[in-house]
């Protein structure tokens, strides 16, 4: 575990480098027009959170991660509400996982609705690339179908909603997020691998973020949904045509499920004696 000195310290290294701003396509946020900014001290943090909330939506990042030894440095690209609902609060998160292998980074998504965060909802993946060398696109369409995880537009998870996941299916409107920093305790390894300060500083890169989806107005309680095209073949919003994948998606999700998870909350019976009601059994 990283010490308090050792945390001050990655405070300060951590760099979050902004390289392209926001598409201007549909209801957006806008960040700073600045190349890079930098952490000061262990309270600053390190990250950007959107000006608007959203109800439903397609959000995407290019991400390009750090290079080199990056145990315990967790990138994560995610929506949440904690800070409206700090009791039953909604979350949808990317978790992109340094390694100690240097290339070998590990992409986790999870899932909280309704506070929902006694029981995690964690899968893990293998990326199929070096995420290091060139930006790649980590997306998240959410609608009241269901939420589905992308890389480079191809879906590699599906959360469903059904009476199975209904109770904890996020359905409040949410900021979205984009940070960088130290998860020394868990985050390679379950702590085995903290983040080794000798490689620092960690930068990670982010470009053409999108952000197409219901803009939340709390004057009124409701979300304005545009429909409109984006980076993803998939409607942001809602339409009987976009319940389901098409089968060519489910033919990219079977590949990477099949070929690079190593890990679902839903084979996890050491974890889970009861494994929660939206897991099929085997």
């Amino acid at each position: 575990m990283a010490s308090a000195e050792e945390k001050l310290l990655f405070s300060s290294l951590l760099v979050f480098s902004l390289i392209a701003t926001v598409s201007s396509r549909g209801a957006v946020y806008t960040p700073p027009t600045v190349p890079s900014s930098k952490i000061a001290n262990s309270l600053a943090g390190s990250g950007l959170v959107s000006r608007s909330k959203y109800n439903y939506g397609f959000y995407s990042a290019a991400i390009k991660l750090p290079s080199g030894f990056s145990s315990g440095v967790v990138i994560a690209f995610y929506l949440s509400n904690a800070d409206l609902y700090p009791h039953n609060h909604d979350e949808i998160d990317i978790e992109l996982l340094g390694h100690e292998k240097r290339r070998a980074w590990v992409m986790q998504t999870n899932i909280y609705g309704n506070g929902s965060v006694h029981t995690g909802r964690e899968e893990k993946i293998y990326l199929w690339f070096d995420p290091t060398q060139q930006f790649h696109q980590y997306s998240i369409l959410w609608n009241s179908h269901h939420i589905v995880f992308l890389v480079d537009n191809v879906p590699v998870r599906e959360f469903v909603h059904n009476s199975a996941s209904s109770s904890v299916y996020p359905s409040k409107p949410m900021s979205v997020f984009a940070t960088i920093w130290d998860a020394s305790e868990w985050a390679t390894h379950g702590g085995k691998y903290p983040v080794n300060y000798q490689y620092a500083p960690f930068v990670a890169s982010f470009g053409e973020m999108e952000m197409e989806g219901c803009v939340w107005n709390p004057n009124v309680s409701a979300a304005s949904c545009p429909r409109s095209s984006g980076l993803s073949s998939l409607d942001p919003v809602e339409g009987q045509e976009f319940v389901k994948l098409s089968q060519e998606q489910i033919n990219g999700l079977e590949w990477a499920r099949g070929k690079l998870m190593f890990y679902s909350y839903c084979k996890d019976t050491t974890r889970y004696k009861i494994l929660p009601p939206e897991c099929k059994p085997n």
